[in-house]
């Protein structure tokens, strides 16, 4: 039985061109890039190179590309490092109930040095009202932290709106746009972020590396790790030259492959969301209609237990997941979906597809096969009778 992927969202497999191009960093090329000898020189060119590629995918300038152990440092470098460092100019900072938990957990962190958090209020569809954000700036907000595109229901932020807002009333703005950097275009030189953070693992790179962009001109960030100066003295420690190099080359991958991939996951979600409409009834999608990633499909079932379903689905051979990979185990419900003010009994029901580029279109009929056996299923031992879902 061939496994049907698709839990993107959570991480993507090492394309094999990027494990390739990081085999040579453990093997010939494994030199210290801080070193002044020839392996050390051959594996600043690495790096350097790397830095392009990154820089490339976003629009941005090498010398604005810091890399990190992934999207949680890069999170935890933009809000931490600013909050210190701006913190004689004010203690506020703006963020919403719908981040990932790295920029949450980030923010009450700093609410135990006296800072103040603010949190945005987003609609049904987990969008940011822009009219509250405004009202939200005081001359004490120092940062606005919010996401480009969420993990689990998949909502698109308007992140124009928010960046030109920002400018206007002179706040930095942070954007954690782990999900969207190799999914749909991300152009720093059209986006007014000042810092954006990036992840290798959610584009079919290495775990356990990522990058956070600083527009040039932004202030120092109060670095976390302090160590021999790496990074422009914004993170100590010696750089992971292997996951570097496959962050690099997924990025290059990414930008070549952008609006075919794109194009590829949308037209397998809609086909997905078609054909479990049509068959499938009492489903119920979440998210926003017209700004979404276009690879998730976040949904429930009338009278179907989310973690029951995924279970079912597991034992076919098809992974997806009930939310996000960072809460996965949690009996909480979703902190996204009460954001969004969903009844707690739904909460319990949903299950989240994202899509790769490893998909294929005659996966959907297995997949929404095995959808309408396991709900017709669970329901039947449950006793529960669904009606069509509404046109």
């Amino acid at each position: 039985m061939r496994q049907i992927y698709l839990d993107h969202n959570a991480t993507t497999p090492v394309d094999d061109a990027v494990l390739e191009a990081m085999l040579p960093n453990f093997r010939e090329t494994f030199g210290n890039p801080s070193s002044v000898h020839a392996l050390g020189r051959a594996a600043r060119v690495c790096l350097d190179l790397a830095r392009e590629q990154v820089a490339a995918l976003i629009g941005a300038h090498p010398a604005e590309i810091t890399f990190t152990s992934g999207g949680t440092e890069s999170d935890n470098l933009a809000i931490t490092g600013t909050a210190r460092a701006l913190k004689n100019k004010g203690n506020r900072i703006i963020t919403s109930r719908v981040e990932h938990p790295a920029v949450l957990n980030t923010c009450e962190e700093l609410r135990k040095e006296g800072f103040v958090i603010d949190y945005v209020p987003v609609d049904g569809y987990g969008r940011i009202d822009c009219a509250a954000l405004a009202d939200m700036i005081t001359d004490e907000t120092l940062l606005i932290s919010l996401q480009h595109g969420n993990s689990e229901v998949g909502t698109l932020q308007p992140i124009e709106q928010i960046g030109a807002l920002a400018r206007d009333r002179g706040v930095l703005f942070h954007t954690d746009a782990v999900q969207t950097v190799g999914k749909i275009e991300v152009d720093t030189q059209s986006l007014p972020v000042d810092l954006l953070s990036l992840s290798a693992h959610k584009m079919y790179g290495p775990k356990g590396v990522g990058a956070l962009y600083i527009r040039r001109g932004t202030l120092p960030l109060v670095p976390l790790l302090s160590g021999g100066g790496q990074e422009k003295k914004r993170r100590g420690g010696t750089e992971n030259v292997p996951g570097i190099v496959g962050l690099g080359k997924a990025a290059e991958i990414a930008r070549s492959r952008l609006e075919s991939d794109r194009s590829h996951v949308l037209l397998l979600r809609n086909d997905l969301r078609r054909q479990i409409e049509s068959r499938i009834p009492g489903a119920k999608f979440y998210g926003h209609p017209d700004f979404y990633l276009p690879n998730t499909l976040y949904l429930g079932f009338e009278g179907v237990d989310g973690q029951t379903l995924m279970i079912h689905l597991d034992l076919a051979g098809i992974f997806v997941s009930t939310g996000t990979a960072c809460s996965s185990g949690s009996i909480l419900p979703s902190e996204v979906l009460g954001a969004m003010r969903v009844p707690e009994q739904e909460m319990t029901r949903t299950i989240r597809v994202s899509l790769g580029r490893g998909n294929h279109p005659e996966e959907v009929e297995r997949v929404v096969g095995a959808l309408e056996k396991a709900v017709l299923e669970i329901r039947s031992k449950t006793g529960f009778s669904a009606e069509p879902t509404p046109k």
